[in-house]
């Protein structure tokens, strides 16, 4: 890992300078079933007018990529507050991006100093499909966000590169299920037996369980039935840019009502 490039003034000439190009956030919730509440706000980056995270992000070259990173937290954080977010809000971050875990958090705290928003209330999400070149970095990042009162979650759990042995090194605070966990889980065996491993897992560890890309109300109610509560997809509410929804109570009623017909 190269050094930080942070001088005595507090500047950083990997991350200071400005982008090329302009980009926003769509922010996504996700539920709590048992208390009908949300959990936390997942923020996801979207162009000013509407682009794809795909087209940003093949904006972003290696010059770029610790900017970008910079700025997706900064974003997310201060559209949370201007649109009264009172919950968590959920930030992916790229750890390759990331060079001193102490220097490269400096704006985020800043940030949230000055505006008084609760760095507990900032939970950074690492995706597990992007390439960590350097797990001990990682480990390093996860544990110094922790002391500083972050959460952690590992994202998209159960595809890409690191699997299971992340967890020998990764302490995360949560797990989110990827999509190809979930999808038909209600009626798929060998998915059911995988999540049924992965809810005795974190059970184990202490871990919370997210499961995301939740599409059909069956799948809801299956894994509501197991026990994951916290849940998160399309059936709940799309990702919408600049603005927070809350999913419909009356969805949130069938999902519990389901779990009182299991019995």
């Amino acid at each position: 890992m190269s050094q930080c490039l942070r001088d005595d003034q507090g500047h950083c000439r990997r991350c200071d300078n400005g982008l090329e190009f302009d980009f926003t956030m769509a922010f996504q919730p996700i539920v709590d079933i048992a208390t009908g509440e949300v959990f936390a706000q997942e923020a996801l980056v979207r162009g000013v007018n509407g682009e794809s995270a795909g087209e940003i992000l093949s904006r972003v070259t290696p010059a770029s990529l610790y900017r970008f990173d910079q700025g997706c937290r900064t974003r997310a954080i201060q559209l949370a507050h201007d649109l009264g977010c009172e919950q968590l809000v959920s930030i992916n971050f790229l750890p390759n991006a990331v060079y001193e875990p102490s220097a490269c958090i400096q704006a985020t705290l800043k940030l949230a100093d000055e505006l008084g928003w609760p760095l507990q209330n900032i939970m950074f999400e690492v995706t597990e499909t992007e390439y960590v070149r350097d797990r001990r970095h990682l480990q390093r990042i996860v544990e110094a966000y922790r002391a500083m009162g972050f959460l952690t979650a590992l994202d998209d759990f159960g595809a890409g590169y690191a699997n299971l042995e992340l967890l020998v090194d990764i302490r995360p605070d949560v797990i989110k299920a990827d999509r190809n966990l979930i999808i038909d889980v209600n009626q798929n065996e060998r998915r059911q037996a995988l999540m049924e491993g992965l809810i005795t897992l974190t059970n184990r560890l202490g871990i919370r369980l997210i499961a995301e890309g939740v599409e059909t109300l069956a799948e809801a109610c299956w894994l509501y039935q197991r026990g994951i509560k916290l849940q998160q997809g399309y059936l709940f509410a799309r990702p919408a840019i600049e603005t927070m929804s809350l999913p419909p109570s009356d969805l949130i009623e069938q999902i519990r009502a389901s779990a009182s017909a299991s019995v």
